[in-house]
């Protein structure tokens, strides 16, 4: 794999970093020591319940965990000091909510850490799928910047479930032109979370800062 995503990133000539994110969701924690032993430290998480179980057991691992999945409001109490990044803010009230957690957590445990976060943004507008429109993005993105405890990082997607080839490229590529208009506007968002196990490659090909990896890592899942 890993030579599957240099040879796509030298396609399309890119040359930074990429994180392979191993999504767990549907296994146990057997599945994060295998990561791990395989030198894959970020691990995602769909559902913040499972999560929980998993991230206690392992709780001495070095791991890095990342929430991929939609976070609901009353859900976000439960993401500091166990989620490093949040891949799924979609609204200014998520990020407000998540801010009020995070300082809450900081008060108890003297720890100013900040929760790393990226904009889902639903760029094909897909009714069933989380996430802000584009024109929402900046809106959102500025509201995750004025929080003292957040640190805003990039942008997230996930493309439609296709075997055209050209609405998954075009997805990604509408996000990462998405991220340089930010950044003209003076935005700090480098990071592009997008492409999972069926279209990472095209992901990759379309300047993929993150890839979400689970069955392409693990096989299928029993749930």
């Amino acid at each position: 794999m890993q030579e599957e995503i240099a040879r796509r990133q030298a396609l399309a000539g890119w040359s930074h970093p990429l994180t392979i994110v191993a999504v767990t969701k549907g296994f146990g924690p057997d599945a994060v020591r295998a990561a791990q032993a395989a030198g894959l430290a970020d691990i995602g998480e769909n559902r913040v319940q499972e999560a929980l179980a998993k991230i206690e057991a392992l709780a001495e691992a070095p791991l890095t965990w990342h929430l991929i999945g939609h976070l609901q409001r009353n859900k976000a109490k439960f993401i500091p000091g166990r989620f490093a990044v949040v891949h799924s803010v979609d609204s200014a009230s998520l990020a407000t909510e998540l801010e009020r957690r995070a300082g809450e957590e900081a008060g108890r445990s003297g720890d100013a850490s900040t929760i790393r976060v990226l904009v889902q943004v639903n760029v094909a507008g897909e009714e069933q799928k989380s996430g802000c429109t584009p024109a929402q993005a900046p809106e959102i993105a500025r509201a995750v910047t004025a929080q003292p405890h957040l640190k805003l990082e990039g942008l997230m997607t996930i493309a439609p479930f296709t075997d055209d080839w050209s609405v998954q490229r075009n997805t990604f590529r509408a996000l990462r032109l998405l991220r340089d208009e930010l950044q003209k506007e003076g935005l700090w968002v480098p990071a592009l979370s997008m492409g999972m196990s069926a279209d990472y490659g095209m992901a990759v090909e379309e300047g993929a800062t993150i890839l979400r990896l689970g069955t392409a890592l693990f096989g299928p899942r029993m749930t």
